[in-house]
């Protein structure tokens, strides 16, 4: 293919498929409002509030707490039905399958109760880690002069 033709494909391509610039941003404030709202809900809304919640973060933590008590709960529940096991089952080849099950299960319970214990002080750090950095940037966005029109004079 020659350079000529190469470059006559391109420019057809680029007749068919010209391409514009658009950028997607909320409209201007006219007020200037740069308020944010530290550890509040909300979507935003065009407001052009900078929005955090520490819900979700502090739902997780209060989650990954019940899931911990509810698996030591349930190991518990599993130690003391498999409690008279061996004596009424004594001499039947299902007994060494039944105690493997059950200390497959055991081991399983004692993961998941770990790392629930070991996450929720972590998310409930970060609701807490989120809602002061969200502080410190409102901070730093009010100590930022914009003068009037988005231009100096």
């Amino acid at each position: 293919m020659a350079w000529d033709e190469w470059e006559q494909i391109k420019a057809a391509a680029a007749e068919r498929h010209s391409t514009q610039m658009q950028l997607n941003q909320l409209p201007a404030d006219p007020g200037g409002n740069t308020s944010t709202s530290g550890s509040t809900t909300g979507t935003g809304g065009g407001s052009g509030a900078l929005r955090h919640s520490n819900g979700p973060w502090s739902r997780a933590a209060g989650t990954a707490d019940d899931l911990r008590i509810s698996t030591q709960s349930t190991k518990n529940g599993l130690q003391s039905s498999h409690a008279g096991v061996p004596k009424g089952a004594a001499g039947l080849a299902s007994l060494s399958a039944l105690k493997t099950v059950l200390t497959s299960w055991e081991k399983r319970l004692e993961s998941v109760r770990d790392e629930c214990e070991s996450l929720e002080p972590k998310l409930r750090a970060v609701a807490r880690d989120l809602g002061e950095a969200d502080g410190a940037v409102a901070a730093k966005a009010r100590a930022v002069h914009v003068a009037e029109g988005g231009k100096d004079r």
